[in-house]
């Protein structure tokens, strides 16, 4: 079930870089549109986990959803949609892929825990993938704009990190919530402090919401990105480590190749293939001991089962 999650939260997020792009050059204001996206996917949830008895509203009242929501979802996403107006969506999930290496850097220099050398070996590695994978096809118009963006989603990956860290003890902190309930309120509360800065930033005007690409990737990342793809994300977390499910930024940019060859016949080179290998000998190179630790479990008990 683990590997499945694993794929689909791949899958999904791969697909969620080029969807916000089309939303904000559709014409919908970046923090309106990921504040709404956000808060209406985790009042959804939220209100689904309440029906099924799993959560109750007083979780709202908790200090730790704002906290969460603050870094996990406003951190990093009201970077990210701010951005995407100046820098392509395959430079932002580039830049995105320094969310492992910074959750190594965090949990070595904060919380003191030493890092395997085989992971800080596999976040090098993995993120020259990514950029062997995705920059022979970019191109860059170098601007203030351009080098502000590009600064803007790295400051977001801080909040990611820290978000991902901080929502593992939150986890920890509310063993008889599930995980869905906890990452719908923290959604709720990062898409309403973006909403509240789009009302003091933005000029926000219907008629955004009747083109058929601002809609339709606001719909899209509603229901698969934050509704499906956190929900799955955050259930990870929870039943692995926070570096495991972070490693989705290395796996999402060959994905994304794979969906431009198959829909847009977009050309593949000998550098797009290595660095495709490359990304994925990282990926499992940083969660060396994790996979092994899920691959040996269930043969422990295989083995346990047989001797009793």
């Amino acid at each position: 079930m683990i590997f499945i999650a694993y794929s689909l939260v791949c899958l999904i997020f791969a697909t969620t870089f080029l969807a916000i792009k089309i939303g904000v050059d559709a014409g919908l204001p970046p923090f309106f549109s990921a504040g709404i996206r956000f808060f209406l996917a985790g009042f959804i949830l939220f209100l689904w986990m309440v029906w099924k008895g799993k959560a109750s509203f007083s979780l709202l009242l908790r200090k730790e959803m704002l906290i969460t929501g603050a870094a996990l979802t406003f951190g990093t996403f009201s970077t990210l949609y701010w951005a995407e107006q100046y820098v392509s969506s395959g430079l932002a999930a580039v830049l995105s892929a320094t969310g492992p290496i910074m959750i190594l850097v965090l949990q070595t220099a904060f919380l003191r825990q030493k890092a395997p050398a085989l992971s800080l070996y596999g976040c090098l590695i993995g993120f020259v993938g990514v950029l062997l994978l995705v920059l022979p096809s970019l191109s860059l118009d170098v601007s203030s704009l351009w080098l502000i963006g590009c600064a803007v989603i790295l400051i977001g990956e801080c909040g990611y990190a820290s978000g991902t860290l901080y929502s593992k003890k939150v986890i920890a902190a509310f063993p008889d919530v599930s995980p869905i309930a906890l990452n719908a309120a923290q959604m709720m509360y990062g898409g309403t402090l973006m909403l509240i800065l789009s009302f003091f930033t933005e000029n926000v005007q219907p008629e955004f919401l009747f083109s058929f690409k601002a809609a339709g990737s606001l719909l899209y990342l509603i229901v698969m990105g934050s509704m499906v793809g956190h929900s799955l994300y955050y259930w990870l977390v929870a039943k692995t480590n926070p570096v495991f499910p972070a490693t989705w930024l290395y796996v999402s940019p060959p994905i994304a190749v794979g969906v431009g060859v198959l829909f847009y016949n977009e050309a593949v080179s000998w550098i797009t293939l290595l660095g495709v290998a490359t990304i994925i000998v990282g990926t499992v190179l940083v969660n060396g001991n994790a996979l092994k630790h899920l691959i040996l479990k269930p043969r422990l008990r295989a083995d346990l089962s047989k001797k009793i």
